[in-house]
């Protein structure tokens, strides 16, 4: 084999470096000069090695995949062309993540967790910013901000603080379904790889007819549910709090290549008028028996990142990223994410973040965009900067505009909990455990609950527990040595003096 040519190390700017071991000093023990331009040039850049880290999601891992479509059914749904052949691959790359904990938190916190797809298809890229579990704590936007700061830090102790959680969660009941999973065994995955993935959002298909469909994604895991009970991930959080990244790279190393079946709920349009679940609603379910699964493809993990920072820490996914045949919805989480998500990624990575090799399309594309902070392809060259113009820029097709819909109403900031159905899907979730995972389910919202919550505090959730089912209420409040009878009637007479 040809030698190897030794490699000289430079500057940023390509001047070859002759000494990297001494400071440029007066003397051997003088000061450092300023003009030692490769110290200032290496303690600068050691300054700014880290970004800004994620407001949520901040923990995470990352791997390379590819998306193969399995059944060219959903066709009749959608134009997007990554589904128009059985067999078809588009390239992905997926990150993993905790959601409340900051970077160096534990993998294995009771906490839900991202799941986040970017399908480089020849369309664009198609973004999906899931989580592992298909509801979220609330449903309206505008208490997203105040939600988070209860799974942060309290501002006096900067201490992690189970009251100021339990505080908001007893007085937003509609986040009992995601509450209820969250405790559950579910809580604290096995990994990455033993998990499923959700869309959570409603979104919409449009097929070559202009007919809208309704739809929720899911990716279930073909390695099959693991996960660990909360002495394990306790222990593991002072043993091995990076176990998820460890599993999940050291999987893929030795090709065992994880596997998740991408399948599809639709709605037709009409049907979401009616239906007495609000589909946009995304603290609730749609029920399988009356939208099922149908299968579309299958998500294969196969190849580790290079480099963490330039292919994890700079990924930037955002709802707003779907291709043509595809669309939103009336969710209004979803609707204040596709502005709050790129707004993030501008602050977090600079303005060109879109350019970054592991967000940039993977197809032709061309836009009007220029400037800004590290612009670092080029910036489109002596290329003209405006539309329309004469020169032979990029046009706009009208064939991709927009499929129209009709709104109605009146524009107010409406009660989103006038819907007071907060229980039944909780509850049905509940009975739908084993009973060992039910007391499970107990036994871990005792352990936080009761970690120095108020009486009062506790006493306002456990009338949602019981609500949801009698039961629920009555092993929570046995666990926290309260009277669950004595609660609820405090809470009617309160309810009566009203």
């Amino acid at each position: 084999m040809p030698e190897e040519k030794k490699k000289i190390m430079t500057t940023d700017a390509g001047r070859p470096v002759g000494d990297n071991q001494n400071s440029l000093t007066v003397g051997p023990r003088g000061p450092v000069v300023f003009e030692d331009f490769l110290l200032f040039e290496k303690m600068a850049h050691f300054n700014r090695e880290r970004i800004p880290e994620r407001v949520v999601h901040a923990k995470g891992s990352g791997a390379h995949g590819h998306f193969v479509c399995t059944n060219a059914e959903i066709t009749k749904y959608t134009t997007a062309k990554l589904f128009n052949a059985v067999g078809k691959k588009t390239p992905t790359f997926i990150r993993f993540s905790t959601v409340g904990g900051e970077k160096g938190s534990a993998d294995t916190a009771r906490d839900p967790r991202g799941f986040a797809l970017k399908f480089y298809t020849e369309e664009g890229n198609w973004d999906m910013t899931g989580n592992n579990t298909p509801v979220f704590f609330i449903r309206d936007p505008l208490k997203f901000g105040d939600f988070i700061h209860t799974q942060k830090r309290d501002p006096q102790t900067n201490l992690k603080s189970p009251t100021m959680m339990w505080d908001f969660w007893s007085l937003s009941p509609e986040s009992l379904h995601q509450v209820t999973i969250l405790f559950s065994d579910r809580g604290t995955p096995d990994g990455y790889r033993h998990m499923n993935g959700y869309s959570s959002h409603t979104f919409s298909l449009i097929n070559a007819k202009n007919e809208l469909f309704y739809v929720k994604w899911h990716c279930k895991t073909k390695q099959g549910i693991k996960n660990f009970f909360r002495e394990q991930a306790g222990a593991l959080e002072g043993t091995d709090p990076d176990y998820s990244q460890r599993d999940l790279f050291h999987a893929i190393a030795k090709g065992d290549f994880p596997k998740w079946r991408v399948s599809v709920q639709i709605m037709p349009e009409k049907e979401a008028e009616t239906y007495h679940i609000n589909p946009f609603d995304l603290t609730k379910v749609w029920p399988h028996k009356d939208y099922p699964l149908h299968e579309v493809g299958e998500l294969e993990l196969n190849r580790n990142p290079e480099n963490y920072f330039a292919e994890v820490e700079q990924a930037a996914f955002e709802p707003r990223n779907v291709v043509p045949g595809m669309g939103f919805s009336p969710d209004k989480m979803l609707q204040a994410r596709l502005i709050s998500y790129p707004d993030a990624h501008r602050y977090r990575l600079g303005v060109n973040y879109d350019s970054l090799p592991v967000n940039k399309p993977q197809c032709p594309y061309h836009t009007y965009n220029k400037d800004g902070a590290m612009r670092f392809d080029g910036n489109g060259g002596s290329a003209v900067s405006y539309e329309p113009n004469s020169f032979g820029g990029p046009t706009q097709d009208r064939s991709y505009v927009e499929r129209p819909h009709a709104l109605s109403g009146t524009v107010a900031r409406h009660d989103h909990r006038l819907d007071s159905d907060y229980y039944t899907q909780p509850g049905n979730l509940f009975r739908l455990m084993p009973a060992d995972a039910r007391q499970r389910l107990i036994d871990n919202i005792v352990s936080s609950l009761g970690n120095g919550v108020p009486q009062r505090i506790q006493e306002l959730q456990l009338q949602h527990f019981y609500k949801a089912d009698p039961a629920y209420g009555k092993g929570v409040a046995k666990g926290l040595g309260l009277n669950i009878e004595s609660v609820i009637a405090k809470a009617k007479q309160a309810s009566a003096a009203d």
